[in-house]
């Protein structure tokens, strides 16, 4: 009946269970609610820590990989990326980037520039999982770097380390890649917070290896994550540091529990039946009586999962356990008040035995006066039974139903204190201690959200504020390219003029010589300052050419700045609608006290939607202005080359009526100088159309800069009221998570 605990053990948890087997239902639920939260939440983490690398990458190839810097620019580029990165994912202790050869080349850490990790070194099988641009999730593994470096959130930290790899592919070949350090108490942090313990004396959750794919020296049931037998939280016994003491020796870890500590029992030596069954299944849960034995021997129950994170090539497992003696040591109120009437029943019919007895022994005793006693005595012990029930029965649990009434009223009105929690140990171990054990759980819940919610409020306001800064930058980059159009376009209205008189000098120096190869040799001499009247033409058009090209090329460049520009709203942007996006989901998981800020957080999202929509369109209109501007230097270069070809036709004109040659080869030449002219008043039609087109457009790209900036102001208005909403709040600002 009892299974392994034998009969002293295993009779006291027998009746624990036994009393309290119509809660196994709740339990259940409660159990598969823990695992199922703190998987999703790592798989939800994970890939929000692959996008902040993938934006980290996207800008470096963008802002340095296009353009040709020097290698100070560049250090000072990615110095400032990798800043931003770091700043919005707080988990990461070092970004570093690594060249063709794995050399690290750049990193967040400078100590660490120069490291090599060619050949077999500690990241070699990370970094070869990547050569066919695969992404890698690398570790936990054993980095001194990691111990030297600091911790990030969380509170403990050792040399375990958690890396994200992120190849970077050149024409199909592995060209480097850009990693992210995160140390591995990290993950411990995200599945054993406070608020997830409903059993605070046993309640752990912990990660181990279930099958291995990359990390094959890692042995199924080996812990990759620190327990929480570690943290030294526990109200009983002894914890991993301190050892803990069983009938088949000590159990401990020297430095940390990762990689150190193999989940078995000790009685047999092999896997414990939750880790065990978990990795066989998938999935295992258990929470009858008596229970499986865990590393220390004792009788645990809880939840098992298995699951992949993303580009993990290791299957991992997860168990949520609480103590069996814990999860079932309620003593409902019911019982407590049974046990209460129990004793006084039995008094109460021996008494009235006895005095029946009394009464019937005695014939002088008259009926009466047996009536009377026994009504008295009926008085005296219910008044005694209602005292006692009232004083050991009623009256502590409307004293901790007054206590949870009053707590719950402080955080009633939204203006609430979330920095204090009920103490649970001050309630009598029935429903009253659960119901605040449940408050403290939705209490530090809605801390943390708080928390996260405050903390994406200040980061979309100072988003919003580069927001502003970019968009009046982009403003004048636009208002000194909308003057170096309308430069343009003068210098082309000009050049045109010019081309008109050189079109016309070239008809009239056409009938001239017509005239002049009817009329005599001797007004040939005319005929040849007419063509050095060209000449001198072709050379001022020539150097109007010139000039509307370098003005193109200027227009150019600053478009190229307006994309820079572009490419950080567009960042700023995606920021604000992913840090709303988490405000969204984290306030849903508040229910009701997290509506307003759901509201707010939608409004907020929306914003960022139109201030990416209007971003594209801008990106849009500033492409096809490059375009336009493109396709008019490309129309003025070959104008260059007609005015070059003009000039030396008109040279060979010169030299031809200098020396009187025969009248067909003049004629042939002024022909072609006409054909050139028509040329050349083709291309500058084409160029004033383009420019007209050009100018049209930054007038809608300024309107759009405009509406971007006026979405930005009404985004940092909602920010500043969302903050205001979360400021009623008193809340523990020291804490991360």
């Amino acid at each position: 009946m009892f299974d392994w605990l034998g009969f002293r053990k295993g009779l006291p948890l027998w009746w624990s269970y036994r009393l309290n087997r119509g809660l196994r239902a709740d339990v259940e639920d409660i159990f598969e609610g823990i695992a199922s939260t703190r998987m999703e939440l790592l798989k939800s983490w994970t890939n929000e820590y692959w996008s902040h690398l993938d934006r980290l990458l996207a800008q470096i190839v963008s802002e340095i990989s296009l353009h040709e810097v020097s290698k100070d620019q560049q250090s000072v580029a990615l110095g400032k990326l990798f800043a931003s990165v770091r700043n919005r994912a707080l988990d990461f202790s070092e970004v570093f980037l690594l060249d063709e050869q794995s050399v690290v080349v750049f990193s967040s850490y400078p100590k660490h520039i120069g490291t090599s990790y060619a050949g077999r070194g500690l990241l070699s099988k990370g970094l070869e999982h990547t050569n066919k641009g695969n992404k890698c999730l690398f570790g936990p593994f054993a980095d001194p770097l990691t111990l030297e470096i600091g911790p990030t959130t969380s509170a403990f930290h050792d040399k375990m380390t958690l890396l994200y790899i992120v190849p970077i592919m050149t024409n199909g070949r592995w060209a480097g890649a850009l990693c992210g350090r995160v140390p591995n108490d990290v993950i411990g942090d995200l599945i054993q917070r406070e608020s997830g313990h409903v059993y605070p004396d046993s309640g752990d959750n912990y990660i181990f290896m279930a099958r291995a794919g990359l990390n094959t020296q890692i042995a199924p049931g080996t812990a990759l994550s620190r327990s929480r037998f570690e943290d030294r939280t526990f109200t009983h016994g002894e914890n991993l540091k301190d050892g803990v003491t069983t009938d088949w020796g000590v159990v401990t870890v020297q430095e940390h529990t990762e990689l150190e500590l193999m989940f078995t029992d000790p009685a047999t030596g092999k896997l414990h039946p939750g880790v065990a069954n978990t990795i066989e299944n998938g999935s295992n849960l258990f929470v009858a009586f008596p229970g499986y034995s865990d590393y220390r021997h004792i009788p645990v129950i809880g939840k098992g999962v298995t699951f992949q994170l993303p580009h993990c090539s290791d299957v991992w497992g997860m168990m949520c356990e609480g103590d069996l003696e814990e999860v079932y040591r309620v003593r409902g109120i019911g019982w407590k008040l049974t046990k209460l009437q129990l004793p006084m029943i039995a008094v109460f019919a021996v008494v009235s035995a006895l005095l029946v007895y009394l009464a019937l022994s005695n014939i002088s005793v008259s009926p009466i006066v047996t009536a009377v006693g026994i009504a008295v005595l009926n008085l005296v012990y219910g008044g005694m039974v209602a005292w006692t029930l009232h004083k050991r029965g009623s009256k502590p649990v409307v004293d901790s139903l007054h206590t949870i009434n009053r707590f719950i009223r402080i955080n009633a009105e939204g203006k609430g204190d979330l920095t204090q929690r009920l103490d649970y140990g001050r309630f009598d171990k029935d429903e009253t201690r659960e119901l605040a054990k449940w408050i403290n759980n939705m209490i530090d819940s809605l801390e943390g959200i708080m928390l996260q919610v405050k903390q994406a409020a200040t980061e979309v306001l100072s988003s919003q504020q580069l927001l502003n800064d970019s968009t009046v930058s982009t403003a004048g980059s636009t208002e000194r390219m909308s003057g170096k159009i309308h430069d343009m376009i003068r210098s082309i209205r000009s050049q045109l003029k010019d081309i008109d008189v050189a079109k016309d000098a070239v008809g009239d120096m056409q009938g001239t010589l017509r005239v002049l190869e009817d009329k005599a040799s001797e007004q040939i001499a005319v005929a040849q300052t007419e063509v050095e009247r060209i000449g001198d033409k072709m050379r001022q058009i020539s150097n109007k050419v010139a000039e509307t090209n370098q003005t193109i090329l200027t227009f150019m460049e600053t478009t190229q700045q307006i994309k820079n520009v572009l490419q950080v709203i567009e960042e700023i942007s995606n920021q604000t609608n992913l840090l709303s996006l988490n405000a969204s989901i984290e306030a849903a998981r508040v229910g009701e006290h997290g509506k307003g800020f759901a509201v707010v957080a939608g409004e907020i999202r929306k914003l960022a939607d139109l201030t990416r929509k209007s971003t594209e369109e801008i990106h849009e209109t500033v492409q096809l202005i490059y375009k336009n501007a493109k396709e008019a230097f490309s129309s003025m270069e070959e104008g260059t080359q007609v005015v070059e070809e003009g000039t030396q036709l008109a040279a060979a004109a010169s030299e031809l009526l200098s020396g009187a040659g025969m009248d067909s080869q003049k004629t042939q030449v002024i022909n072609e100088v006409v054909g050139l002219m028509e040329k050349i008043a083709d291309v500058s039609k084409e160029n004033r159309q383009i420019s007209t087109e050009v100018e049209g457009k930054v007038h809608e790209l300024m309107t759009d800069i405009v509406n971007v900036r006026h979405t930005s102001h009404h985004v940092e208005a909602i920010t500043g009221f969302l903050q205001q909403l979360v400021n009623q709040f008193r809340l523990t600002e020291t804490r991360r998570r």
